[in-house]
Parts: structure tokens; sequence; C-alpha cells
């Protein structure tokens, strides 16, 4: 058995030029961005199964798909060991929470969605689940197996219902958003799912796409139990791709249009925590704190070019290690804590 398996992460296939990688027990599911459990001091836990995406749009911000340059490796979880971390973050938190599951992929391209969701209702501390998706990957008989298995909600972005602006905001040919609309429509008709519609405004791109779905989703029945559409600003990010012409906007920006919006088209997009049934929740307790010196065990490689993850030596948080060369799985390091927001990690090599 190779020492990775042995620590948690085992090899299953290629994928272009990238390795994909199984994420098991022993190895800890708190501690980087990419994969496992986040909280942010709220009763909503990031739930994140898979870092996998099939698209490759054009606006996306963390680089995912077929066509990413960034990526050195992806990763999908066990998805008993996931169930299990997160009920043992809930129930440090002491709160009943909602399972987010979201990520820097597509969950709905996760093998194991159904199992998945069914694993974090029967730990008793998840008062609801929620799955975010493009809505690519999905059919009839995986929404039906979702429902069955107590999905509550499904948050979708769609950026526009026009098939051929959609094919090329995807940067998938094959991409086919008539399908995921009347998918989207036998969500919202003819299950018990909720469904929440998520646009991202592309300014200049989609402006009068996103007047067409804020109606749409409010006239197919969006929003049974939450609310039915939140249009998200988009936001560069670093290592995120950015189309040729599209500028970020700024907040009040951003705001401003959100509020012409809603004149012109009489429909709510914004929301209170308490519509969404958020609340303030006490944070899981970290082991790591910016600035401390920890010694850890390399585990394998990071999600991005001159990355490595780390675990510390007891198997309860990864790191991310950066500006680190020449170092193998199982070697031991001596690394500075440079990042340590929400649980996140980022060390340097001393």
């Amino acid at each position: 058995m190779r020492l990775e398996q042995r620590l948690g992460l085992r090899r299953l296939a290629e994928w272009g030029s990238r390795q994909v990688y199984m994420v098991e027990k022993p190895l800890p599911l708190m501690g980087v961005i990419q994969f496992g459990v986040i909280d942010r001091g709220t009763n909503v836990l990031q739930v994140r199964p898979t870092t996998i995406c099939p698209l490759s749009c054009v606006f996306c911000s963390v680089d995912a798909g077929p066509g990413s340059r960034a990526r050195r490796a992806e990763y999908i979880v066990d998805p008993r060991w996931l169930a299990e971390w997160v009920e043992e973050v809930a129930r440090e938190k002491g709160v009943a929470v909602e399972a987010l599951i979201d990520g820097v992929g597509d969950p709905f391209a996760y093998p194991w969605l159904p199992t998945l969701v069914r694993l974090l209702k029967e730990t008793g501390v998840v008062a609801s689940v929620a799955a975010e998706t493009h809505g690519e990957t999905l059919t009839r008989e995986l929404v039906d197996r979702l429902e069955e298995a107590g999905l509550d909600r499904v948050n979708l972005s769609i950026e526009t219902l026009n098939p051929e602006k959609a094919r090329r905001l995807a940067g998938t040919l094959w991409y086919d958003v008539e399908r995921v609309r009347r998918l989207a429509e036998y969500i919202a008709r003819e299950t018990s799912i909720d469904l929440h519609v998520t646009p991202v405004w592309l300014p200049g791109v989609n402006d009068e796409d996103i007047v067409e779905i804020i109606e749409w989703a409010y006239r197919i029945g969006a929003g049974k139990r939450w609310p039915p559409v939140t249009v998200q600003k988009y936001i560069a990010h670093r290592h995120g791709r950015r189309p040729p012409g599209v500028r970020e906007p700024s907040w009040d920006e951003y705001w401003e249009w959100i509020r012409e919006l809603e004149k012109r088209t009489g429909k709510r997009l914004t929301w209170s925590m308490e519509e969404w049934g958020m609340r303030y929740a006490p944070r899981v307790r970290h082991p790591l704190r910016r600035g401390q010196v920890a010694k850890l065990q390399v585990v394998g490689p990071g999600w991005l070019r001159g990355e490595l993850l780390a675990a510390t030596l007891d198997m309860r948080r990864l790191v991310t290690l950066v500006g680190a060369r020449g170092l193998k799985p199982g070697e031991l390091v001596l690394a500075r804590i440079i990042r340590d927001r929400d649980g996140i990690f980022i060390a340097r090599p001393l």
C-alpha cells in the first residue's frame, strides 16, 4: 500500500494533466478550502465532497473544469467519512446545522450525492441539506433519488436562458440550458425539493438575461421554503477566469443594480439572515493560529501548482503548504502558519 493511501489519500485516475484522489479516513477534513467541512461561524456548514466540474465556465472564480490551467489535483471525499466530520463539527458547535453542499467543483458531479444527503440527515444534527449546481449533470432519476434521500434545496446557478449564450458562458459545447431549465421546473413544480436560483451578474454580458431569469424563477414556483432568487456578484479572483471585456463591479454598483432590478421586475432580491434560517453560532476550536510554528506531515499534492497538502501530527487538521519543494508524502516539516481565516490554514516551511 502506498504511503499516501495509508494517510488517507488514494490515487484513483488521471484527468488530463491532473491526478484524481480519493480522500478517506484518517485524513482530516478541516483546514483546506477545496474539500471537507468549513465553519464560518453560523449554523450553516459548507460541505465539500468533490473538486470536479465538467464545465469550464468563462467566469469561474475557482478555475474549475477541463479548461483549468492552475490545478494540479482533484479530490473526491468518501461520503461516510465526510458525514462523520459534519456530525462531529455540528456537535461541537452545539446547534442543528444546515449542510450546504458546495465546492470548488460541482457537487452534482459527485458520484455518491444521494448517499451523502441520506447520511447527513441520519446524523440527527443536520436540520436541512442544500446542494449547489449549474445543472449540467441533472437528470430526473437523480432528482428523484435526491428527494427520496431527503435533499431540501437545490441552489441553481444559471446565467442565461439563451442556449447559444449559455454554451459560450459555460465554455462547454454540450451544455444544454433548455434541458437544465426543464429539470429546474420539474424540481420546483413536482418535487418536495425547494429551488433557489442564483445567477451570476456579468455586467454588459447578461444584464437582460438576469431579468428574464428572475421572472422565470418566480413564475415556476421557486422559493417554496427559502427565497426564490439571489443574484450573485461577479468577483475576479486571483486564480479564477476573467471574461474579456467584463469588469468586476464595486459593491456599491452591485447593490444599486439590485435595487434597480427590484423596481423593474417588482420582485424581491434581498433577504435577511432570518429569512434564510441563518444565525450566528459558536465556531469550532482550531489547534492552529497565524504566526504559530507547527510540525506537519506531508500527505500529498496540493490543489494548485506549487502547493502540498500536509496534516497536523494528531491528524485533526489539514494545512496547505506553499513554497515547499522536494518534500514527499510522509516527510515531516516545520512550517509557520501564514493564514488562518475561517479555519483554513496556509503555511510556509521554515
